[in-house]
């Protein structure tokens, strides 16, 4: 039995993010979302949340369904409250009264630590911060969960943690996920909406599997339609065979067959349907200047340390050659961003950094997870045409393909969307012209499209590069040799299934 309906449902805004929308949700359901940077998902949930009004169509609900959605960000009113606050509070005070026992229950079934629970939320990681959305939304026991990003900020273990919560959930509760985690997509869901601006196709399948169906799909109607665009042209010529014929012996039935054969032609054109084009974010470009140097950096069992000088680990002897693409492996807190902030200060600053030997011709494109390189009070147009020197007709024309529209390229970069400014990262990278490439969390903020892309430009210009990330899918996509930070040490294995497992417990 269908829990909510969708029939017909579309919403515009500037431009239609989705249209005819039909669409149904039932028990058992694990569907995924998947779209482009600002194309409609976290609109969706808010409209089968109720939240939001659609433009047309209608959503039609089972009587008295709770619906349970968690939201990308943390409102300002919770970030005084501790964890545990903030999940109690979301409890009815009807079962605050008789079932406060929930909040520990789901507190436990997420492996919260105590010590975490009692901390306030402005204290907390952002994996943790969603963990605390999740556990006051679930608390509630919604019939249906809607789910916006929610891998977002987590680590591996988190994401393995969350993957297995998900698997348990009771089936009769349907689960939606809006998310750009592919190997979350393929683990958690069992039906996947592509959401369009036209026509939204949903398939029976996990992420991947859908994606190729999706293809094929999409191939098949371009096949058709450019077969009955030609069937079309064949009668429009006929046609007009058929009207100089007709014209020249004043045959009426010339004349009536010539006006059939148009209409045809007419009616194939008019129900031909084009093969979908989706409209890019914006562009991902990468460059690579090359060098004729084989290595570019060497460690000389360089020590990593906190702050305060503990030690977390000692790299051993390690080369990073061109070409290479390195993959940091680890869990959380064993120093991959500590490490990769030390190899930044080495090359920036030559011969500052103890026992890592930079080679004079490496030039570095940089990026961490905050994106701080950007600078928020900027604006995107002043920061490019300042720091690469080039003029602002060639500024807003870069700009505008990195997906950096006109109006936006005056206001500050912290008024962007993440993917904006993900976008605008690796626009100021490529400027950069590069032949080494340092980046921490580089997925972080960009949709599919945009992975893939930035994918497909590593990998075509050979380019070298070290980085840390948490999405499987990348890393495997990625990775020509990864090293593995674990008891202090640095050691370099083969691939990065092994790791995997050991953190999710699967074979994914």
């Amino acid at each position: 039995m269908a829990l909510i309906s969708l029939k017909s449902l579309g919403v515009t805004m500037s431009a239609p993010l989705f249209s005819n929308l039909d669409l149904t949700i039932a028990a058992g359901d694990r569907l995924g979302i998947a779209a482009a940077n600002g194309r409609g998902k976290s609109t969706l949930l808010k409209c089968l949340a109720g939240e939001l009004d659609a433009s047309t169509g209608d959503i039609t609900r089972s009587r008295g369904l709770r619906v349970g959605h968690v939201e990308q960000s943390v409102p300002d009113a919770l970030l005084d409250r501790s964890f545990h606050q903030v999940v109690a509070d979301a409890l009815s005070p009807e079962q605050a009264d008789s079932e406060f026992w929930r909040v520990d229950v789901v507190l436990d079934s997420l492996d919260v630590p105590e010590d975490m629970r009692g901390r306030p939320m402005r204290a907390l990681s952002g994996g943790w911060q969603r963990l605390a959305l999740i556990a006051s939304v679930w608390v509630t026991d919604p019939d249906v969960l809607l789910l916006d990003e929610p891998t977002n900020h987590l680590d591996l273990a988190r994401i393995s943690l969350l993957e297995t919560w998900l698997n348990a959930l009771p089936r009769e509760v349907p689960v939606i996920i809006a998310s750009h985690d592919r190997a979350f997509l393929d683990a958690t869901t069992n039906r996947t909406l592509f959401l369009r601006p036209e026509e939204s196709p949903v398939f029976a399948l996990p992420y991947s599997r859908a994606r190729e169906a999706l293809e094929e799909a999409d191939a098949s109607t371009a096949r058709r339609f450019e077969r009955d665009m030609k069937v079309a042209q064949q009668l429009r010529r006929q046609a007009a065979k058929l009207n100089n014929i007709g014209i020249n012996s004043g045959s009426d039935l010339l004349t009536v067959k010539t006006k059939q054969l148009k209409e045809r032609a007419e009616k194939l054109e008019d129900a031909a349907v084009q093969a979908h084009r989706e409209r890019s974010a914006g562009a991902i470009r990468l460059a690579n200047r090359g060098t004729h140097a084989k290595v570019l950096v060497t460690l000389d069992d360089a020590v990593v340390e906190t702050p305060d000088g503990t030690l977390l680990f000692r790299t051993g002897k390690r080369h990073i050659c061109q070409g290479d693409r390195i993959v940091l492996l680890g869990r959380n807190g064993v120093g991959k961003s500590r490490f990769i902030a030390m190899i930044r200060s080495a090359i920036a600053q030559p011969g500052t950094a103890q026992n890592i030997k930079v080679t004079p011709s490496t030039v570095l494109a940089y990026s961490d997870q905050a994106l701080s390189g950007l600078g928020g009070g900027d604006t995107p147009l002043a920061m490019v045409s300042r720091r690469f020197e080039v003029g602002e007709q060639r500024a807003r024309t870069l700009l505008a393909g990195a997906g950096v529209a006109i109006e936006m390229q005056e206001k500050k970069i912290s008024a962007l969307s993440g993917g904006q400014r993900s976008r605008l990262m690796m626009l100021a990278l490529r400027l950069t012209n590069p032949n080494f490439y340092l980046l921490d969390e580089p997925t972080n903020h960009l949709d599919i499209d945009g992975q893939e892309a930035l994918e497909e430009e590593l990998l075509k210009h050979q380019a070298s590069c070290l980085l840390a990330s948490h999405d499987r899918s990348f890393i495997r996509a990625i990775g020509n040799r990864f090293w593995l930070i674990e008891k202090r040490r640095l050691i370099e294995v083969d691939s990065p299934e092994e790791f995997f497992r050991s953190v999710t417990g699967t074979e994914r």
